[in-house]
Parts: structure tokens; C-alpha cells; sequence
């Protein structure tokens, strides 16, 4: 992939800060109750947030290949700070397609600044990934919409500043036609929030929203009543292959760690570099990495292009997470008993590149999208017939 000199400066940038600033102190960061908000600024004030947002915003316009290449730069020093580039990116899109003018210009350039995190509120309890299947309900009344029931598996679910928010404005029947999208404050009353205690991405955060009739004006629906499922399955394109570079970074900052600890570590009276047990394994994953990384750029040029991108960003959204902690989990292994250690990263990619097998669609699901998109409905309508 040939980049322009523009590219090259904002990776360089992105480069240096990540692995200057954010890599020596991601396990660190582990510990900390969320996220660093000096820290988002200022990766806000270096242009590094939302590159791809309208310069109106105060983003730069730029491509998605050039969100894609920040989104990598930033994960490969710390995969969990990386979710502000990707949620910039995202979110930002959808309150730009959908948003009121006077709404978008106030969220997209605190997006773009850093100083704001809009969260996705789309899993419900018994949804996971049947995602038109919502069950909180937005109940016109005047000029408002009034919010009930719970979001759960939210991330940044208690540091969140406002949510896009998914609900049913329309019968159960309608299924996705009945689905509204809002832009939800999180100061407004009536919100309660949780947080899980999960495995991995522990700055994050993951919890549940709850919505007690919950008030918003009608002014902060997103596009038109009934069409917001269309809205968000059109951002997810995006931002699957944007998670697969998140992963895929951590996975090769694990993989060149094990190449220069198998350069120094010497075994048998040699550096274990020179046995093929120990580099072919390295050296298979790299390849997979790259070749994945090649089909996420190609994903996302076709974006750019204005061309159907729907099978690529499913592709590798199941082989990035899944490609990336097999590759980490051997990086462990190559440093024997020291791996196996909570002093070393590897252990903590593993258990934070892990939650991305789930979140944005599992792989089972992201295969059903590459079928049906290689070979039409026919491909799920038989098991669609079957459930009804």
C-alpha cells in the first residue's frame, strides 16, 4: 500500500506517540479506574481523533485507509486507548449522516477535540447479536420521546458522555423497520449505569444503561422515526475493519517483542532465533497478520471509493480477533516460564484483543454476512424460515 506524504506525517505522529508515550505504560494503565482524559485531549490537540471527521468539526476529512492507519499506529502502544479513535470515528459518522446541524457541530467537535466519548447503545439482555430484535421502547409525547428499558454489554458504559441509542419506535412486528435512532446526553435524569467486571479492557469498561422513562427532546432523533437500524449497519462496515486493525496491532507489538527476545535468549549454547521450532511459529503468524492487515486496507480503500465493502469488513472482523490472540498466545509461549507471567503484555493482549471475538459481532455471525453476501438470502433462509 503507497501512502502520500500526508499519510506518512500523520502515521509517523501517531507512531511516535504510541509507542513514546503509551506503550510503557499500558499494563499500568490496566489498573487505573478508566480512561485518561488529559490523555484523549491530548491526542485531540495532535490530530490523532477522528482524522476522518468534516473539517467543520475540527477533524481533517481525511480517508478511511488514513483512519486505519491511526487506529493501528495507537493500538500497537495501547490497545484499549485505541477505542477512542475507533468510537471517534464511528459515532461521528452516524451524528454527521443524521444529526440536526446545531447537534452534530456540538458533538463532533468535542469528538474531534477529545474531550468527549459517545458510546453505542445497541445490545439488549436477550438480543446479543440479533440486534433488531430491541425491546426498549421511545415513546413519543409532544415534542420529546420518552426512553424505557435496559442496553446492556455497553462499552465506556459509566464514562460515556452521551449515547446513540437504539429503540423501538414501532411495533415488535416491524422488527429492524421499527427502530429509531437517538443521541442521548448521559447527564439527562432518569439514567442509571453499571459496570461488569470483565476479563479484559478493563479501562474501558462494559456494563448496563437503564432507562426509567427517560425524556429527550425530539430534536436529538438521528434521521427519520423507523429508519435507525439502516443507520448503524451502515457504520458497522466501517468500524469492523477498523477493530481488526486494533487487533492485528497488538498482535504484531506481541510478535516483535518475541523476535528480539529469540535474538538475545540463548538455549542449548544458541539464541533460540536460530531454531525452527521457535521462528517458523512467529514467522506464520506474521504472515497471517499481514495478510489480514492487506485485506483490512482493501475494505477500507473500497470505502473510500464509495464501493460495496459489506463481505471484506465481515472477514476480517472474524479473522482479525481470532488470528491475533492465536498469534499473541504463541508470543507467550516463546518466552517459556517468563511469559507466563503478569509482568509481561502478552497476557494482557490476549485478554483484551479476546473481547473483540464478541463485541461488533461474533464470528459465526460475521460468516452468515460474507454468505449472504456471496450467495444471497438463500443462504440464510432456510434457518430464517425455520425459526418463525
Amino acid at each position: 500500500m503507497l501512502l502520500d506524504d500526508d499519510q506518512k506525517a500523520l502515521q509517523e505522529t501517531a507512531r511516535r506517540f504510541a509507542r513514546e508515550k503509551l506503550k510503557p505504560g499500558y499494563q499500568k494503565r490496566e489498573a487505573e479506574a478508566g480512561i485518561d482524559r488529559a490523555l484523549m485531549r491530548e491526542m485531540g490537540a495532535l490530530g490523532l481523533v477522528g482524522v476522518d471527521l468534516p473539517e467543520q468539526y475540527g477533524g481533517m476529512g481525511l480517508s478511511g485507509v488514513t483512519a486505519g492507519l491511526i487506529i493501528e499506529e495507537i493500538a500497537y502502544g495501547d490497545f484499549n486507548v485505541s477505542y477512542i479513535q475507533l468510537l471517534a470515528s464511528l459515532m461521528g459518522a452516524i451524528i454527521h449522516r443524521n444529526a440536526r446541524p446545531e447537534l452534530a457541530q456540538e458533538w463532533n467537535t468535542r469528538l474531534a477535540r477529545g474531550e468527549a466519548i459517545v458510546g453505542l447503545g445497541l445490545t439488549e439482555p436477550r438480543g446479543g447479536s440479533d440486534a433488531a430484535n430491541l425491546t426498549v421502547r421511545a415513546r413519543r409525547a409532544g415534542d420529546s420521546y420518552v426512553l424505557s428499558g435496559e442496553k446492556t454489554s455497553i462499552t465506556f458504559s459509566d464514562q460515556m458522555d452521551a449515547m446513540v441509542l437504539f429503540a423501538r419506535t414501532g411495533t415488535a412486528e416491524e422488527v429492524a423497520k421499527g427502530v429509531s435512532a437517538f443521541l442521548v446526553p448521559m447527564d439527562t435524569p432518569g439514567i442509571q449505569r453499571t459496570r461488569f467486571k470483565d476479563v479484559g479492557s478493563k479501562i474501558i469498561g462494559r456494563g448496563s444503561v437503564f432507562f426509567d422513562d427517560v425524556k429527550v427532546p425530539a430534536s436529538h432523533r438521528l434521521g427519520d422515526e423507523g429508519k435507525g437500524f439502516t443507520q448503524v449497519m451502515v457504520g458497522f462496515d466501517f468500524s469492523r475493519i477498523l477493530i481488526a486493525l486494533q487487533c492485528i496491532a497488538a498482535a504484531q507489538a506481541s510478535i516483535d517483542e518475541a523476535y528480539e527476545y529469540a535474538k538475545e535468549r540463548q538455549a542449548f549454547g544458541a539464541p533460540l532465533a536460530q531454531y525452527q521450532g521457535v521462528s517458523f511459529p512467529l514467522v506464520e503468524f506474521e504472515t497471517q497478520i499481514a495478510a489480514c492487515r492487506q485485506l483490512c486496507y482493501h475494505g477500507l480503500a473500497l470505502r473510500d471509493a464509495g464501493l460495496p465493502h459489506t463481505a471484506e469488513s465481515a472477514m476480517v472482523k472474524w479473522m482479525g480477533p481470532k488470528t491475533a490472540f492465536d498469534a499473541i498466545h504463541q508470543c507467550l509461549l516463546t518466552f517459556g516460564h517468563y511469559g507466563w507471567s503478569m509482568d509481561l503484555p502478552h497476557q494482557q493482549r490476549m485478554r483484551d484483543v479476546m473481547g473483540l471475538e464478541i463485541g461488533d459481532g461474533t464470528a459465526q455471525v460475521m460468516k452468515l454476512i460474507v454468505a449472504r453476501e456471496r450467495m444471497g438470502r438463500v443462504a440464510v433462509q432456510y434457518a430464517t424460515e425455520n425459526r418463525k
